[in-house]
């Protein structure tokens, strides 16, 4: 009776298969892998509520003090309406104060409060230290090899993420170009 409880318990259990091969070989994968690994650690070792993004906006407010939101978003790759959208959140929370320009009433200037420095410094100690966690047994320089890259690669992708209409090539395992189509600013892909 043990042995077939134990062979209906095996059953019920998932089996643990490896990953596809071509999604270990896709950068895409691993960055998805990353950051889905990066948000659970945030969210357990350097803030549950405080999200990266917030963070990031304290950090440019913090830099570039009285800036307007549309600058700022685009300091941390944030589009504008995620970017009202913190803001909005950040103000209740009373981390930041917004204030219409004085040139241009449109535009909001932002600005850290009592909180939001407080905030910020008790988060950036934090978040510094998950940083060495992540980076364990990487030399100082490795480190900021990393971030090199990652940054590089940021900012390569959102290029290639702005191509609104430009033909796509797509090389095969011989490095041969094949011009599969073009894409359309909707995000479609037109054959040549």
């Amino acid at each position: 009776m043990a042995g077939a409880r134990a062979a209906k318990d095996s059953a019920r259990r998932p089996a643990q298969l490896a990953v596809p091969p071509d999604l270990v070989a896709a950068p895409g994968y691993g960055v998805r892998r990353l950051y889905q690994a990066y948000l659970a650690a945030w969210s357990r070792y350097v803030d549950a509520v405080l999200t990266g993004p917030q963070f990031a906006v304290l950090c440019a407010v913090l830099t570039y003090p009285d800036a307007d939101q549309t600058s700022l978003a685009s300091a941390v790759a944030l589009d504008t309406s995620t970017m009202a959208d913190v803001c909005r959140r950040m103000e209740r929370r009373g981390l930041i104060a917004r204030a219409p320009s004085s040139r241009d009433a449109r535009r909001k200037l932002i600005s850290l409060t009592e909180a939001g420095k407080a905030a910020h410094l008790e988060v950036n100690r934090r978040a510094r230290a998950l940083d060495q966690a992540l980076l364990e047994g990487c030399s100082p320089d490795q480190r900021a090899g990393i971030a090199l890259l990652l940054n590089s690669l940021g900012q390569q992708w959102e290029g290639v993420a702005k191509v609104t209409d430009s033909a796509i090539a797509f090389r095969d395992a011989d490095g041969a170009q094949d011009q599969l189509g073009r894409c359309g600013s909707d995000g479609s892909i037109r054959a040549n």
